[in-house]
């Protein structure tokens, strides 16, 4: 018997009966129709089957399946655009709960303030929020959910400008594991928006956020720039060399992958090892050409594709990429410089990157996020200009675990003692998870726990257990 045969068992249907009545919403069972469908996510490295699936269409349905979750016992997982990296987003024989229906978004242009919904993604958002000119750091593949993105940090093309998306979030609306309906600002619950803005999904279902915007296009200086990759160590220096000067403006990041068979590419690299810079600048178009140069003459261009381009062309620039229903797992870590060793273990890695699809890529940070306070928010790596994510990816089960292997190594390359980033993170453990947080930013966001989540409902995620003294039982 499966785990979710067993909790199917043990649910009796007067239960569930019970609860179906009591939402505006779907719930969705094992022997429904829509299940697999439903219960599927955007990595396909898990494939779990939830005995449920509340897909919630407003905040009583999210309500009413935490309090339903708790009182029967079940693990509960909560999906907002469901790409999960560890697969967080779904969960074996427990309870999810699906917000996707949730994407209303709403733009205050006069106060230059986004409000979307807990079920939204970025290209949800840039949709509405372009319409007036504004935006906020979001994610580099549109299809990305704007809660774990937000709640882990959010590193995208306006960080150096504007932060990190989490730097901008000014309020939000939880359902806490009790059930209560809390909004949180600068006045009110201050400290639970502490925790919000980077300690993950630990404190309770973010059912709204609302963000600070900047005023973004239609129009940005945007692209990417191709070189051969045999000339990676001249492209990493010289791109270390130039981004000590670069403006606010301008977020730039690195990607060591192999040339895919595209028109624009020569056909003799299709196949080959190659470095892509990619970048957008924020500033007024017209200087755009003149702050990406420095970073489009490192080394013989294969292909420049730099140029004007609206901003939601850029935002979705590398949807095609990172499709639903790939294998995937990431690792992560922060570094300060493109120093001749990083340089070498960087290059290396890429040299040993065991198929087409698996890549580096290296993000320049810095600028406007380097300024905001370490104890500002719970994303307190501030002080490391660069960020490794691996990326390892397969389209079926052949030679995943291979393609695992190798991001941990190149992971491991930059140092044992590297901050992890939760957000770019394929696994978890305990050890990870305090890696990631200055020893201070860790014991405050177990002190918030202890307030707002005793018993550790919310824990399909980078975990931040609750304090020994707390009630720590669990379903």
């Amino acid at each position: 018997m499966t785990t979710t045969q067993a909790r199917q068992d043990t649910l009796g249907e007067a239960t569930l009966g019970e609860l179906a009545e009591g939402l505006r919403g779907e719930l969705v069972r094992p022997t429904d129709p829509s299940y697999d469908e439903a219960r599927s996510i955007w990595n396909a490295a898990h494939d779990k089957r939830p005995a449920l699936i509340v897909r919630c269409r407003g905040v009583a349905d999210v309500i009413r399946a935490v309090e339903f979750a708790r009182s029967e016992g079940l693990t509960l997982a909560v999906r907002g655009g469901g790409h999960s990296i560890p697969g967080f987003s779904t969960t074996d024989g427990g309870l999810v709960i699906d917000l996707s229906p949730m994407n209303a978004v709403r733009i205050d242009p006069d106060r230059r303030r986004i409000v979307a919904q807990g079920g939204c993604t970025w290209g949800d958002v840039d949709a509405e929020a372009q319409a007036f000119g504004l935006a906020v750091t979001g994610g580099l593949v549109s299809t990305t959910g704007v809660a774990g993105f937000t709640l882990g940090g959010g590193i995208g093309w306006l960080v150096r400008r504007a932060g990190l998306a989490c730097d901008n979030l000014v309020g939000a609306d939880v359902v806490t594991a009790d059930g209560r309906y809390l909004h949180t600002s600068e006045d009110e619950n201050p400290e639970l928006l502490w925790a919000l803005r980077g300690g993950g999904g630990n404190f309770g279902v973010v059912t709204s956020f609302e963000f600070k915007a900047y005023e973004v296009g239609p129009t940005v200086f945007a692209g990417i720039v191709f070189y051969p990759g045999d000339k990676a160590a001249d492209v990493l220096r010289g791109f270390g060399a130039a981004a000590a000067s670069a403006p606010d403006d301008l977020s730039l990041a690195i990607n060591l992958t192999t040339a895919p068979p595209l028109p624009f590419l020569p056909e003799e690299v299709h196949g080959k090892p190659i470095v892509a810079v990619l970048g957008m600048w924020s500033g007024q178009a017209e200087d755009g050409d003149a702050a990406t140069r420095p970073f489009r003459e490192l080394a013989p261009v294969v292909a420049d594709l730099f140029g004007p381009m609206p901003y939601n062309a850029m935002q979705t620039l590398l949807d095609p990429l990172f499709p639903r229903g790939m294998r995937n797992y990431f690792r992560s870590a922060f570094f300060s410089d493109l120093g001749p060793a990083t340089v070498a273990a960087i290059v290396s890695s890429h040299t040993q990157v065991p198929n087409g699809v698996s890549e580096l890529h290296i993000h320049h940070l810095g600028g406007a996020m380097g300024r905001v306070p370490a104890d500002a928010t719970a994303f307190g790596t501030r002080d490391h200009e660069y960020i490794l994510n691996v990326v390892a990816r397969t389209p079926d089960a052949d030679g995943f675990d291979t393609a695992v292997q190798w991001a941990r190594a190149a992971g491991a390359a930059l140092g044992s003692d590297a901050a992890s980033y939760v957000n770019f993170t394929g696994e978890t453990n305990q050890d990870i998870v305090r890696a990631s947080y200055p020893p201070a930013t860790y014991e405050r966001l177990v002190a918030v726990k202890d307030t707002y989540d005793p018993t550790n409902l919310f824990r399909l995620n980078q975990n931040i257990p609750p304090s020994a003294g707390s009630d720590r039982r669990q379903g």
